[in-house]
């Protein structure tokens, strides 16, 4: 192939090898939220294999962000109350007392079943923990990787269940048996309706919850790929107690409705990490510098991960500020009366006025409290948060500026005059433990790759191989739409081979197909780009972007636009063929 064709490669594949990154996303089985990007918009994907596996709610070819119920959770749920549970039953949605009534009905006619239920109370019971919330957690968790009843069984490997619900797998045969003995499935579909009822009812609060704060970062939803944010219902469980856990890449919140609405607040918190995390931690490496500011929060009473984690406590600080920033603080809007005259505006503008310091104020004090907890980078965010809502630049283009831009000794010096609180309130987020560097590094290669550091991306990917990561598909995959921009063809058509041979995920897999369907378009190789196309479909990653681009390549060959063949030139990122750039929803 012609130099010059090479360097158009570019151009055919700017769209695809960056801004197409596969988009692994997950299936509701009752109501989907998404919200599309914005055109243009390169996502960045992030690992959803290795230690983490998802939870088996989450499905790769469903959408991004999702509200669900599941009649696993449902079950383990039932589990619970029978067992003495009883947490939030007053304040509790009504299906959880039918539901409980309907479940003591059914064992009044079968002595098995209330042995059987005393066995699992006495399992509960000898595997209760002094902390009633992580005596609870851990059920949550494995609730969330358990296949539907009437298997029940955990759809991973128990070496890669989280480690709080490893330690009660064994409850499974007992809530299996007891499931069995009072038709639990049969309680579950009779009550399901009211199940699809709540969730149609918040399915509209949740994604206005979602727009909002998007609308806020002036990012859209959904940026980065192969990440996915759950929230899943279960009025079985007490309405106080939201579990959120991160798994990987995959955000997951376990809530239950009260007064048909759920705690909104820590839903958004969670959220919260889902779109900012990734923005932070494609600037880890440079926030070596801020090392110290650790050593100022020692005597702070925070957890562990973040007088431990520099990135963990910038990226809660930051999420903090920006909840003070957009907190509502209650006071009423001042009205202006229609038609009022502006010579009459003055006492509404002094109002006007007072009201803003009144909100400013009740911010600060959010800050304050937030600052005497440990998180002592809150205050610094939430200053450079007032110049960002003023400037046009999305919280991906602002955040950069503002991590390099601090003042590490001041911000230093500020903390050592802090008297922190004697008792923390913590995060609701539990983030797995288990996930090793290589999978950092992939994840750190994707933004560079999206960011044009092709080399960066290359030699992250080229590590992780060499450190046999688990995922050499991935890697292959990064290398691949490296040496397309590098222009190397062979080179990313061998790197395709090699993703095919081990990846997965069928996200990746059906690209990896589309892509060397157009390698072979150019290459005048009709025949073996028919062959591609006809192989992506095959994959079924259940993606409309996916459908589109291989079903447009096997209806005509993909084409390079027509420049004149100078060997100096290169073709911008507009010059993909309308319709070439997957959209991923």
């Amino acid at each position: 192939m012609p130099q010059f064709f090479r360097r158009w490669s570019l151009s055919l594949l700017i769209a695809g090898a960056v801004a197409g990154v596969p988009c692994l996303a997950q299936q509701s089985s009752s109501s989907q939220i998404s919200v599309p990007l914005s055109e243009g918009q390169a996502p960045v994907r992030t690992s959803q294999t290795g230690p983490s596996p998802a939870p088996a709610l989450i499905d790769p070819a469903g959408p991004t962000v999702s509200l669900e119920t599941s009649e696993s959770m449902f079950d383990i749920g039932v589990a619970l109350n029978a067992c003495g549970y009883d947490k939030g039953l007053d304040v509790s949605d009504p299906v959880r007392k039918k539901v409980r009534d309907e479940v003591n009905q059914a064992l009044i006619g079968t002595a098995r079943g209330r042995d059987d239920r005393d066995k699992l109370c006495l399992f509960i019971d000898q595997h209760r923990l002094e902390d009633p919330a992580r005596s609870l957690a851990q059920y949550v968790s494995l609730g969330l990787y358990l296949t539907p009843p009437p298997d029940l069984t955990p759809s991973v490997d128990q070496q890669d269940l989280p480690p709080d619900a490893n330690g009660v797998i064994e409850v499974l045969p007992l809530v299996r048996q007891f499931a069995e003995d009072i038709d639990l499935h049969v309680i579950w579909v009779e009550n399901r309706s009211a199940y699809d009822e709540m969730t149609n009812r918040l399915h509209g609060p949740l994604s206005k919850m979602i727009v909002d704060t998007n609308y806020y970062l002036k990012m859209p939803a959904s940026t980065y790929s192969g990440r996915h944010f759950l929230v899943v219902l279960e009025p079985m469980l007490s309405p106080a107690e939201t579990n959120a856990r991160i798994y990987g890449t995959n955000y997951v919140v376990v809530a239950s409705p009260q007064n048909g609405t759920i705690p909104m607040q820590l839903v958004r918190h969670a959220y919260l990490h889902y779109e900012i995390e990734p923005l932070l931690y494609a600037h880890e490496n440079s926030m070596d510098r801020m090392q110290p500011i650790l050593r100022t929060v020692q005597a702070a009473p925070l957890s562990f991960e973040f007088k431990s984690d520099l990135v963990s406590l910038v990226i809660e600080c930051m999420i903090r500020a920006i909840e003070a920033r957009t907190m509502d603080t209650g006071v009423p809007e001042v009205k202006v009366p229609p038609n009022t005259l502006r010579g009459d505006m003055g006492p509404y503008d002094r109002a006007r006025a007072v009201a803003e310091q009144r909100k400013d104020a009740i911010r600060q004090k959010a800050v304050d409290h937030d600052m005497n907890q440990g998180f002592v980078l809150t205050q610094y965010f939430y200053n450079q948060l007032k110049g960002f809502e003023k400037s046009p630049d999305s919280l991906d283009e602002a955040i950069g500026p503002m991590v390099y831009g601090m003042d590490v000794d001041v911000q230093v010096h500020q903390a050592k005059q802090i008297t922190f609180d004697a008792l923390g309130e913590g995060d609701i987020m539990t983030r797995s433990p288990q996930r090793p560097p290589q999978t950092r590094e992939l994840d750190l290669a994707e933004v560079k790759l999206m960011k044009g550091d092709v080399a960066g991306a290359q030699e992250l990917a080229q590590k992780a191989l060499a450190a046999h990561s688990g995922e050499p598909g991935r890697a292959d995959f990064i290398l691949a739409r490296a040496d397309l921009m590098n222009g190397k063809m062979d080179d990313a058509e061998t790197a395709f081979r090699g993703t095919l041979a081990t990846a997965q995920n069928p996200r990746m897999l059906a690209w990896s197909h589309i892509f060397l369907g157009r390698i072979k378009d150019v290459e005048d190789d009709r025949v073996g780009a028919i062959a591609e196309y006809k192989a992506a479909l095959t994959v079924r990653d259940g993606q409309p972007d996916t459908k589109d681009a291989a079903e447009s390549g096997l209806q005509k060959p993909f084409t390079l636009p027509h420049q004149a063949e100078n060997d100096n030139s290169q073709a911008p990122a507009s010059a993909a063929p309308q319709g070439s750039q997957p959209h991923p929803q």
